[in-house]
């Protein structure tokens, strides 16, 4: 019995010793401007998770624009992701010192310069965090470094305090300043991370869509990028000043203040509570985001972006089918919107969309009407101007439109997120969307390789043209298309939601 103890003591020592072993082989480090840091193999990747690109935005930094990351000592172990941005609703989820980034890439050879790509997540600009999507699907298998990042959310990230104390002049804009920064850090350090500076491509969805663009509009962001893809959102997140105030003070009504001084020292927790009542659930999707303040970005979104002319940067910009489908599941009233409702999601704009969906009411069936009309005011509509604008200047732009679904539905706000982050060992797909998967990311790839997207169902994906509409429209069947026309209310603002 003795004997027996003993030896399976002697093997649990010994898988104990091999287990570290393994795990010590497992590390890598590297150094960065900051100092040394290490990461862990993950398969053929070597990911660097929760590194910090700014110093923590509490104390004397909260609602401050964002500062460079001070130096360290000791070897920073980067093996978990740092805390996602303060969000949630009546639990807080995350935290207000937030703001660091993760790396998945093949090597830290500086010499190897491989293409990078930087992922804006989304989640309405109040939620979301940069773990929440998987960079092996660039890395492993594509050599291509992706960086995911998290970004200030919600009041941390969009209000406007500058008539406070000018030293919050920025406030709103906060968010974006943080993508900057993450931009900034990128040049500075990918080379250390086998990435090449040169080619940095920022990717986002939905609201990572909105906020990439919004550097489009800011001179501050010039020449840290190569390369946009805008799925499903543009400048339309980009709001007025009366606007904003009028969501501060919402906000201010919900926690009892009567001056925006007052949220300076509000909690965290508490802030974060009143921000998800006065959203409403879905509703608020576009309360939050940056601002027109005369610092950061001056004048009309798109003013902005003829003004400063990014005519060597590239886009793929596109959208989904239905994009409102989704919405339309989390607030029913949409279904047959009336103007109450419409104006909690569009605001003053809320005419505009009434007019559009009574007029296509009279033509079809009421659903069918809402179904069209919402996902051309929500986004179709947003990222056609933006595509036109951007051509006409003289940018190589693609467009796409995703609207392949299992049932034959048409796809929905984000479904395209699992074919462009296709991880072929890791995935429920049947044969045919493989093979529309396998398609599509392929084509990214070779976008942010620098490349042309290449070729779809062995046709050629067409340039933008403005006024000549060629897409290339994503389904069980794919290939370019000749759209005879894009919806435009010339009446309706460049922001999506407008309160004056």
């Amino acid at each position: 019995m003795e004997k027996n103890i003993c030896r399976v003591l002697t093997c649990a020592f010994l898988l104990i010793i091999v287990f570290n072993l393994n795990s010590a082989a497992q590390t890598v480090t590297t150094k960065i401007s900051g100092g040394w840091i290490k990461g862990i193999e993950e398969g053929p990747t070597l990911v660097f998770k929760g590194i910090p690109y700014a110093k923590a935005p509490v104390g004397p930094l909260r609602f401050m624009p964002p500062q460079p990351a001070a130096p360290w000592k000791d070897t920073l172990s980067c093996q978990k992701f740092g805390s996602m941005a303060a969000q949630g609703g009546a639990e807080l989820k995350g935290s207000e010192d937030c703001l660091s980034l993760n790396v998945y890439t093949p090597t830290t050879d500086k010499n190897a310069k491989l293409p990078v790509l930087v992922w804006v997540h989304g989640g309405a600009l109040t939620g979301g965090s940069g773990m929440g999507m998987n960079g092996h699907a660039f890395a492993d298998d594509d050599s291509v470094v992706t960086v995911t990042i998290n970004y200030r959310l919600g009041v941390f990230g969009f209000m406007y305090l500058g008539d406070v104390n000018n030293a919050y002049k920025t406030s709103a804009n906060n968010g974006l300043l943080d993508l900057i920064m993450a931009l900034k850090w990128i040049r500075q350090n990918i080379a250390a991370l086998g990435g090449d500076a040169s080619r940095v491509t920022v990717m986002g969805e939905s609201a990572g869509a909105k906020l990439s663009s919004a550097l489009l509009a800011t001179p501050l962001a010039k020449g840290y990028y190569s390369q946009q893809v805008l799925e499903s959102g543009g400048v339309q997140c980009i709001r007025d000043s009366v606007t904003t105030k009028g969501i501060r003070q919402r906000l201010m009504t919900e926690l009892g203040v009567s001056k925006p001084a007052d949220l300076l020292k509000i909690s965290t927790e508490k802030l974060i509570a009143a921000q998800s009542k006065i959203a409403n659930g879905a509703q608020g999707t576009n309360y939050w985001g940056p601002v027109s303040d005369g610092v950061v970005i001056d004048g009309d979104a798109y003013q902005a972006v003829r003004k400063l002319n990014n005519s060597k940067v590239r886009f793929i910009i596109g959208t989904n089918k239905f994009e409102s489908k989704m919405f339309i599941a989390g607030d029913k009233r949409l279904n047959q919107p009336d103007s109450t409702v419409l104006y909690g999601w569009f605001g003053n704009n809320y005419r505009y969309v009434l007019d559009a969906y009574q007029t296509e009411a009279k033509k079809t069936s009421a659903d069918s009407a809402a179904l069209k009309v919402l996902t051309q005011y929500m986004y179709q509509m947003h990222s056609y101007r933006l595509a036109n604008t951007l051509a006409q200047a003289g940018n190589h732009v693609w467009l796409y439109r995703f609207d392949y679904k299992r049932d034959g539905t048409g796809a929905t706000h984000a479904d395209e997120l699992a074919y462009l982050w296709f991880n072929p060992r890791q995935n429920n797909f049947n044969d045919t969307e493989k093979q529309l998967a396998a398609q599509m990311h392929q084509n990214w790839v070779n976008f942010i390789k620098g490349k042309t997207p290449g070729e779809v169902s062995g046709k050629t994906w067409p340039h933008f043209v403005a006024g000549e509409n060629s897409i290339v429209v994503f389904d069980a069947v794919s290939g370019p298309v000749q759209l005879s026309n894009v919806y435009n209310d010339k009446a309706s603002p460049s922001a999506c939601f407008v309160l004056k």
